[in-house]
């Protein structure tokens, strides 16, 4: 390697180490592009109706503060105040999975019941992970003061490149070489296509499993059926492990009243699941991203290693753009390239 070929290799090793040292930072950029792209829509839409864009950004973030201080004014208090009876209900439903199962296991062999643990033994195992949560509590208050700055920053990023995106865009693409700023350009629109396909997949679920979630605990008489919903709904911005987490509950509140009662819960939820899959889906198919499953899941472990609890929310949205980066630069721009000449 020549000089300049070291000179390049070093730069870009520097250029690398900064990246990381500033990774929160990206990640917290990152939420307001993707916040910024979805309002950006409902500014082109007041925009199409003769609204200036100046008046479209002000409407676009009054629509948005408004939706939050709703939600947490006339949807989150119920859930609040519900959400205490919601963990003694899951924990007596746990308890009495844990005797169900022991009885059911001393009536196969008895002599395996002396291995199988109790509600105290749990406990016990469990008190030194809770010490050892609660001996951070200290770090984890000082790291809440960092919220509301971090809030406001986003705030003001989000306004930024809402206000005016086009000479972000235009200084993004300005980075490439001048002969693949038209293909970068190109990029950035299908990743534009990309996130709204994603934001409207993602709310099209919430709202769906939330409601049809209320509909089956309420007909099926399940104790705090609003609370588990809106829990269900919320847990639906999280793939995979979401579906997973919002099923414990209801399941351990209806051991409390009978084991099959606690089955047809299992069979509401996995149906709700294939119907958002099979059937609600195909509404919004065209919009929305597709991505297997498994890739969703490592993106999960990858984006949360490296950004943290940030990187775990945004893992879907920097998997849906990371998507179209590898498919436009390293399949079709190189491995397609590539011949056999054999």
């Amino acid at each position: 390697m020549n000089f300049s070929q070291w000179l390049g290799f070093i730069v870009i090793a520097i250029a690398l180490h900064i990246l990381w040292q500033i990774r929160q930072l990206l990640s917290l950029f990152f939420a307001a592009v993707v916040i910024a792209n979805g309002l950006n829509h409902l500014v082109k839409w007041f925009q199409e109706k003769g609204i200036r864009r100046s008046y479209g950004v002000l409407l676009s973030t009054g629509i948005l503060i408004a939706t939050i201080v709703g939600f947490f004014w006339v949807i989150v208090p119920p859930f609040i105040n519900q959400f205490p009876e919601l963990i003694q209900l899951v924990s007596q439903g746990i308890e009495q999975l844990i005797v169900s199962l022991r009885k059911f296991i001393s009536e196969l062999d008895p002599e395996w019941i002396p291995n199988f643990p109790n509600t105290q033994e749990l406990t016990q195992q469990l008190r030194p992970l809770v010490s050892q949560i609660a001996g951070q509590g200290l770090s984890v208050f000082y790291n809440t003061l960092a919220i509301p700055l971090s809030s406001l920053l986003l705030l003001a990023l989000t306004l930024m490149l809402l206000t005016n995106p086009q000479p972000y865009r235009q200084g993004f693409i300005r980075l490439f070489p001048s002969f693949y700023r038209k293909k970068i350009d190109s990029i950035l629109c299908q990743c534009d296509e990309a996130l709204q396909g994603w934001l409207i997949g993602v709310l099209f679920d919430i709202l769906v499993i939330a409601l049809l979630s209320f509909l089956g605990l309420l007909i099926l008489g399940i104790p705090l059926a609003l609370s588990q919903a809106m829990l269900a709904g919320i847990l639906a911005f999280i793939p995979n492990i979401g579906f997973v987490l919002s099923v414990v509950p209801p399941v351990a509140i209806a051991l409390l009243e009978s084991p099959w009662k606690s089955i047809i819960v299992i069979i509401l939820y996995v149906s709700i699941y294939q119907i958002q899959i099979h059937f609600l889906n195909s509404l919004v198919i065209r919009r929305k991203a597709s991505l297997l499953p498994a890739f969703i899941l490592l993106s999960q472990l990858f984006f949360t290693i490296i950004f943290g609890i940030l990187g775990f929310f945004l893992a879907l949205p920097l998997a849906v753009v990371s998507k179209v980066w590898v498919q436009e630069i390293l399949v079709t721009d190189i491995l397609d390239v590539w011949q056999d000449k054999s």
